[in-house]
């Protein structure tokens, strides 16, 4: 909390399915408001190849590596969610200016683990790094991890062991003095790879399950049911150590359920906040759901954030009382419902009228809020739009042609509330090599969603 202020961020940017055939790129964008470059690209690592898909970002060593003075922040962890090649960046040697220091191949992912789809990366206290995966090899569902060594980066294998394995993969947490793993589930990944298919839904091809891991054996012991389609994406628990309860947010369903230690000593899930879906005409479906597809907590555990792509707002909600979350800050920035689109909203809940659409800079948003991250001190959150280059492609064919955006919003932390920094924006659609998707930011010392501490 008392970390010094960003000065840079480190930003995945991604050229799969907008048409342009280059690499995806590691972008380093300076945030410090009082540098010349504020608000710009300041250097651009592009990957050696075509079509990966870079996704989520972690580091080599975190806090839960607290104490271990060998441990150093300066290796970043880019898996590839569809080629399932791992990359990882040196950003020691210049913060502003990483460089790849290695490549995993593919192949070895498939053969040393039998597993595909990377995503989630969390450094361990022991050194080594573990990676979430959505799937086989062959784009079936099949929730495992796969470790590296934390000096090598060579593959060491499989986290998991025993026969039982959950049916999908995507996010996961640990928490070392309750002994549990939590892992969450996406959808199949050779069903979600090419877009959203409506006819999915009802067949058991998007999770719905929280998976429970016991932290010390490695083993599957435990799934709780949070609803059928209710794709449960990021899973945080509480900063914390000694707390035994997080959050979790559910996409297609659009709610934020509480997971929580029972007392007999398992572990259970309740509803907590419920994103009403829209009457709309002129879409996919008679019903818009808010597509919750991020959430964090603040680092003092006071807050929760999470982002509505599809409904377009990203909200704050006071989490003192963790059972009754009170929402205390919104606001939209883009999204599929506001007005003057092709969208008529004909039954809404929360809003009396379709939001105006989103300009800043003399910029009409493409794409709605998605990936978030907040200031070590609270009071910046940071936002980009895009989610997924296939799913981008579907509902928001202009991220495509325009490029995506990183926003900031002012936080109140005294007593809640969200505005925008209308002096802040990075266009990504003014790129060298044509607009690009910009997905997850990491800063370098570390942040709310990588860092956990034992």
């Amino acid at each position: 909390l008392k970390g010094p202020r960003e000065e840079i961020v480190y930003v995945p940017c991604i050229y799969r399915n907008t048409g342009r055939k280059k690499p995806d790129f590691l972008a380093t964008v300076d945030v410090n408001p009082k540098s010349p470059h504020y608000c710009q690209v300041i250097h651009r690592l592009p990957m050696p190849n075509v079509g990966d898909e870079l996704h989520h970002s972690g580091w080599n060593a975190c806090s839960s590596c607290f104490g271990d003075a060998t441990k150093k922040r300066n290796r970043l962890i880019l898996p590839s969610l569809i080629s399932s090649r791992i990359y990882v960046v040196d950003v020691g040697t210049d913060l502003r200016a990483p460089r790849l220091f290695k490549v995993v191949n593919s192949e070895d992912v498939f053969w040393k683990c039998d597993l595909g789809y990377p995503h989630t990366s969390h450094c361990l206290g022991s050194g080594e790094i573990m990676i979430s995966t959505l799937g086989d090899p062959a784009g079936n569902g099949k929730g495992g991890f796969i470790l590296l060594d934390g000096e090598t980066f060579e593959i060491k294998g499989n986290w998991e062991k025993g026969d039982k394995v959950p049916p999908m993969g995507y996010d996961f947490w640990y928490q070392p003095r309750h002994n549990v793993l939590i892992s969450t589930e996406w959808g199949i990944p050779k069903c979600l790879g090419y877009g959203f298919n409506p006819n999915d839904l009802k067949k058991g091809r998007y999770g719905r399950r929280l998976n429970v891991w016991d932290w010390t054996t490695h083993t599957y012991i435990q799934a709780i049911d949070v609803g059928e389609d209710a794709a449960p994406l990021e899973i945080r628990f509480l900063h914390n150590p000694d707390a035994a309860e997080g959050f979790v947010g559910c996409t297609i369903s659009s709610a934020i359920h509480r997971f929580y230690k029972t007392e007999r000593g398992d572990w259970a899930a309740e509803k907590v906040i419920q994103v009403p879906s829209k009457k709309v005409e002129g879409w996919l479906l008679p019903e818009m759901p808010g597509f919750i597809t991020d959430i964090l907590i603040s680092l003092d555990d006071r807050f929760l954030y999470f982002s509505n792509w599809l409904h377009g707002d990203v909200r704050q909600y006071d989490i003192s009382d963790t059972r009754r979350p009170k929402l205390v800050g919104q606001v939209f920035v883009g999204g599929s419902i506001t007005k003057g689109g092709p969208v008529t909203v004909c039954g809404d809940e929360e809003l009396r009228s379709q939001p105006d659409p989103f300009v800043i800079q003399g910029k009409k948003v493409a794409g709605g809020p998605q990936m978030i991250q907040l200031s070590l001190d609270g009071k910046r959150l940071y936002v980009t739009t895009s989610l997924y280059s296939a799913w981008d492609r579907q509902f928001y064919p202009s991220l495509i042609t325009d490029g995506s955006v990183m926003l900031q919003l002012d936080v109140d932390t005294e007593r809640g509330g969200l505005t925008v920094n209308h002096s802040f924006l990075v266009d990504f659609g003014k790129e060298p090599d044509g607009p690009c998707l910009a997905h997850e930011i990491r800063y370098p010392g570390g942040d709310c969603t990588s860092d956990i501490w034992v």
